[in-house]
């Protein structure tokens, strides 16, 4: 097996466990892959401040040399805010992606850098639970007030079997040409520029070190997690992946709360 220089790590579901917690016997494992100077890169759906936390408790922002890709892959930047890469969607795509949410009758939010925007004033409870999640603050904004605000992602976020439901929807598969739809959560469903995915950014981010993708190690569980598991050289999906996920994985480690990240990097990259 080749050596592993890059572990590449999805935060929810993957990271920390099902109370939003790092574990113990994940946390070692993790500091001790870093100790061993490999680099350890967050990929996740949230923007950074929604991965602040976690880079804190695992100490990877107290150099230059960290980074994080965010956004599903839509942001790729250090961990103390300097961006390498960013891809974000278009006034008309927005328009268009939210006139979907008002045909479909789905709560419907979009996210910039460093705030979250929904056009509708009747909040939806999974728009209140993201902004707690990634910290950023809610603003109400008109289509037309949105037009001149850098949008990096769209989100439909609703109850996991109303949604599941509406997003078999023709008016999504009109727009995939223009966007890259991907489940994140059983109630998110998340649009980014076309051709971005936490695959591309995740190569972005290797191009930029010089590290091939035969020695990079990628662990996740959902469907957006997909993509950089086929990159990676070392394909790992937790146990509570989604069935997607794990077809897509060169190997499927225990669930996120029975340390799969742990005996991974304990396997794959010693």
């Amino acid at each position: 097996m080749n050596e592993i220089k890059l572990i590449a790590i999805d935060i929810d579901g993957t990271l920390v466990n099902s109370k939003k917690e790092i574990t113990p016997a994940v946390k070692k494992a993790v500091l001790a892959a870093r100790d061993e100077g490999k680099q350890i890169v967050i990929c996740t759906g949230r923007p950074l401040s929604g991965a602040q936390r976690y880079l804190d408790e695992l100490g990877l922002n107290k150099q230059d040399n960290e980074y994080v890709v965010s956004f599903n892959g839509a942001v790729v930047e250090s961990t103390n805010g300097q961006v390498i890469f960013k891809q974000g969607l278009k006034y008309d795509d927005y328009i268009d992606l939210e006139a979907i949410a008002r045909k479909l009758n789905l709560h419907f939010h979009s996210v910039s850098l460093d705030r979250i925007y929904t056009a509708n004033r009747d909040l939806g409870h999974y728009t209140i639970y993201n902004s707690r999640v990634v910290k950023l603050e809610v603003s109400y904004r008109t289509q037309e007030e949105m037009r001149h605000i850098p949008l990096i992602k769209c989100m439909y976020i609703d109850d996991p079997d109303y949604l599941d439901s509406k997003i078999t929807s023709p008016l999504f598969q009109k727009m995939k040409d223009r966007v890259v739809f991907s489940k994140t959560e059983p109630f998110y469903y998340e649009a980014t520029a076309a051709g971005v995915d936490k695959g591309t950014g995740l190569r972005r981010l290797c191009d930029y070190l010089k590290i091939a993708p035969q020695n990079v190690m990628a662990l996740g569980d959902q469907a957006n997690d997909a993509p950089m598991l086929e990159y990676a050289g070392v394909g790992v999906a937790m146990g509570n992946a989604v069935d997607y996920t794990k077809e897509h994985a060169d190997a499927v480690t225990a669930d996120c709360d029975h340390d799969g990240v742990a005996l991974a990097i304990n396997k794959f990259a010693k």
